[in-house]
């Protein structure tokens, strides 16, 4: 239904409209030229309109650009503040750590971290948890102990994941063909030599893979999240569970955006229950943390093993991880923040949102789809949904994603720049969702 030439000129108008907004984030981005890129990290550089915006403020569902531009914020550092930004008991845990305790950074254990694994452990259902400082690394750090435990090689994982830069996870489905995925970065080996790959949603194919028992760990997403939503159908998560018990393969959840779910992330949420969860981002506020934990079988069995260098130089481990001060952030985050009860609001209102969104799509005659996941919400240019990443992949539109993206945030509404996830966060309100809700609509009128 697009005119994909009158898209373009849309797209030019927006882009112009933000180049014209925005000098200050203009400026500062030209003048960046000893950064590699221009920015402190490249993939910043995902930016719909031409150069990205700058922060000068951030509080609560909020933020504030270099040229004084208020925005409602439903991206929320992809998950990184779905606390909301700089909310007061981690602001004061992290002030009171440095100020009146002292110590950044020391080779010591602190009692907040004790209470904090036990917190996730409540939550997830595992007893046994380790502290990193991203997702990425404790997800890292979980195969190294798979392959120990298992002593076999392979990771499996679903096509068109997202486990950060983990590298053996940049693996997808081509014409049912495992591939490297396109434009990974200076791969060590390559990746089919050291994963496999199924879809989402496929236990045949899971199977097929197992079957060559190969396989140390199938580390997974509970529902993908960085193509677009992909929900797993029902039955999928506990068919996933049985394969691996079956063919002696562990089962990793990472649960960093699926958090989104529940207080538990949908391993809680479904009392589900893999050997490992890894999470990370938004357990300490928006303080650099992750975590992983273990059930207490594969504790026992790594901490039982002699030769397993876990104390010193054996691949696991880094000096900065479960440092005093993402402790006390990720105490006041899960304790006070990130609460039972700021869930179910915050789920309540991405309701709302999703239904607005809905009547949009419906209203506006679009054959696409909206997907929630808790406190997440996501359109795709599909309908039905996608129910594998590479559907997912297919219903991509960067041009219409980059129209969308620039749209909204020259009327105050900033998405994930990635894809086109919102997220709400315990400070969001009723009226950040319908602002969000009629920008939506007013954009799809532009395109018919």
């Amino acid at each position: 239904m697009i005119n994909r030439d009158h898209l373009a000129r849309l797209l030019e108008r927006e882009r112009a409209a933000f180049a014209e907004r925005n000098p200050r984030s203009r400026a500062a981005y030209e003048a960046a030229t000893h950064l590699f890129g221009r920015v402190p990290m490249t993939w910043m550089n995902k930016r719909a309109g031409g150069f990205p915006l700058y922060l000068a403020t951030a509080r609560g569902a909020h933020v504030t650009d270099l040229d004084g531009h208020s925005y409602v914020d439903l991206c929320l550092g992809d998950t990184g503040a779905m606390a909301g930004h700089s909310p007061e008991p981690v602001i004061a845990a992290v002030r009171r750590r440095i100020e009146q305790d002292g110590g950044l950074t020391a080779m010591m254990p602190t009692e907040d971290a004790a209470w904090v694994g036990a917190e996730l452990a409540r939550r997830f259902g595992l007893p046994a948890w380790s502290f990193a400082l991203t997702a990425t690394d404790a997800n890292r750090w979980a195969m190294r102990l798979a392959r120990a435990v298992t002593n076999r090689p392979r990771i499996l994982f679903h096509s068109y994941c997202y486990h950060g830069s983990v590298d053996e996870s940049l693996i997808v489905l081509a014409d049912g063909e495992p591939r490297s995925r396109w434009g990974n970065v200076g791969a060590p080996t390559d990746v089919l030599t050291t994963s496999r790959v199924a879809e989402i949603n496929d236990l045949d194919g899971l199977e097929r893979e197992l079957a060559h028992e190969d396989t140390a760990a199938v580390l997974i997403e509970p529902a993908l999240t960085n193509i677009g939503i992909v929900l797993p159908e029902p039955g999928y998560l506990q068919g996933v569970r049985e394969l691996t018990r079956r063919y002696g393969t562990l089962l990793i959840h990472d649960e960093t955006h699926t958090f989104s779910a529940g207080p538990g992330g949908v391993t809680g949420r479904d009392g589900l229950s893999p050997d490992i969860v890894t999470i990370g981002k938004a357990i300490a506020g928006g303080i650099p943390c992750g975590a992983y934990g273990l059930s207490g079988e594969l504790a026992s069995a790594l901490l039982g093993r002699a030769d397993l260098d876990l104390v010193d130089m054996g691949g696991v481990g880094g000096t900065l991880a479960g440092n005093p001060v993402s402790m006390a952030a990720a105490r006041a985050c899960l304790g006070e923040v990130l609460t039972e009860d700021a869930f179910a609001r915050m789920i309540a209102l991405t309701t709302r949102l999703t239904t607005a969104l809905e009547e949009a799509v419906r209203s506006a005659g679009m054959a696409w789809s909206v997907t929630q996941l808790g406190a997440r919400v996501e359109f795709r240019y599909a309908s039905p949904a996608p129910r594998t990443g590479t559907e997912s992949d297919a219903a991509g539109d960067g041009e219409l994603d980059d129209y969308l993206h620039v749209f909204c945030a020259n009327r105050g509404v900033l998405l994930t720049p990635f894809h086109n996830m919102a997220l709400t966060c315990p400070a969001t309100t009723e009226s950040d969702v319908d602002r969000y809700a009629e920008v939506f609509t007013e954009a799809l009128a532009t395109l018919t």
